[in-house]
């Protein structure tokens, strides 16, 4: 099953990319739905997958955290079943990610599915992210509000942020295979029309508050001698209880070096970018192969398959994966990165069969058969 896009990312990326959002009409022409409702209810069950069920009865919302055990107790109307990363766990819907990977991956989160009955959405509400909403069965009508800082939020429920009343800007319905884009910021609201599937590609960076926490934790572990200030050149003040603009500046440059310095602001965003947003389906070995076995598996003719949605990224001629360097020359990176599935022909030197055996004692990567 393959759902191919047909999206002129020239012209998408020059008028709506972060600017406006716009329907894609018929983006997946004769659109297959990768996955049943039976299918996301049974990874629903699932501890370690992230999902709730938002329910919308007589005006009254609630919402619950899985894993579920019965959707018997629901009725036929206004709730919804929403299952994260669906592609870290569902090989046939993770195929819908496959061609929004021409955008920069880094900022790249998760496939979140939706089955919505009669009636069903989770309320207007604003997202701190992009996100190309695949229309797969049924259809859902969408009402998307310009952008505006000022709108009020308040909760609907505690777990449940919705927005005040906006005038649309797009207020349509949509059907398989059509893409509504929303950029970050914008209001919507979406309402399924009878039954209906609906498949978001979620794209989200971090707020610089709190990338620059995250940098803060790596000098504290990485740079165990403090940088201390120091001002051989001092000059008595006339006022020494004022701090001086120089000292100010000094003490600003200081932490801003260590921002400026590649080998410590690479390596930290390399690890930290990497490491997923969601619960990975990753499986150390256990007993750990040894390089003899782990080469006489290869040699046999078994292949390598990389766990779906793990992340690689390269920074400049170094990449990492799952928050940890790859200590191999970029002809190989770009190897790993770009298939998904390794024969012993392409990772037989010395160098590389060593690091893919702790990769795959680590369970990035796994033979098919087990």
């Amino acid at each position: 099953m393959s759902n191919k896009l047909t999206i002129n990312w020239d012209d998408f990326l020059t008028n709506y990319w972060q600017k406006k959002p716009v329907i894609l009409r018929n983006a997946f022409s004769n659109f297959i739905d990768p996955i049943s409702p039976e299918e996301l209810a049974g990874l629903a069950m699932e501890e370690e997958i992230e999902s709730r069920i938002v329910t919308n009865k007589n005006g009254k919302w609630d919402a619950k955290y899985g894993p579920f055990i019965d959707f018997s107790d629901l009725g036929e109307d206004h709730w919804s079943l929403l299952v994260q990363a669906v592609d870290h766990w569902h090989e046939q819907a993770a195929t819908l990610v496959e061609p929004f990977k021409c955008i920069p991956q880094w900022q790249f989160e998760d496939l979140m599915i939706s089955y919505a009955t009669q009636g069903a959405g989770v309320g207007p509400h604003i997202d701190n992210y992009d996100v190309f909403i695949i229309q797969g069965k049924g259809r859902r009508r969408w009402q998307v509000g310009d952008r505006n800082p000022n709108y009020k939020q308040f909760s609907a429920h505690k777990a449940l942020l919705h927005v005040e009343d906006y005038q649309p800007i797009i207020d349509e319905e949509i059907t398989a295979g059509d893409i509504l884009y929303i950029p970050i910021g914008f209001p919507h609201n979406g309402i399924s029309i009878g039954e209906s599937l609906s498949y978001s590609v979620g794209f989200r960076t971090q707020t610089s508050q709190d990338l620059l926490s995250g940098f803060a934790d790596y000098i504290i572990d990485n740079l165990p001698n403090g940088i201390f200030y120091q001002d051989p050149g001092l000059k008595l003040p006339k006022d020494p209880y004022l701090i001086q603009p120089y000292e100010i500046e000094k003490l600003k440059s200081q932490m801003i070096d260590l921002i400026n310095n590649p080998a410590l602001f690479n390596d930290w965003f390399g690890k930290h970018i990497t490491m997923p947003m969601h619960e990975l389906n990753i499986i150390p070995v256990e007993p750990a192969y040894d390089l003899d076995e782990f080469e006489a598996i290869l040699k046999a003719g078994a292949e390598l398959y990389r766990v779906p949605s793990i992340r690689i990224l390269k920074i400049g001629d170094t990449a990492y994966i799952n928050g940890k360097k790859i200590p191999l020359p970029m002809t190989t990176i770009n190897l790993l990165c770009e298939t998904e599935v390794l024969c012993y022909k392409q990772i037989q030197d010395d160098v590389t069969l060593d690091v893919m055996l702790k990769f795959v004692n680590l369970g990035y990567w796994y033979f098919a058969e087990e």
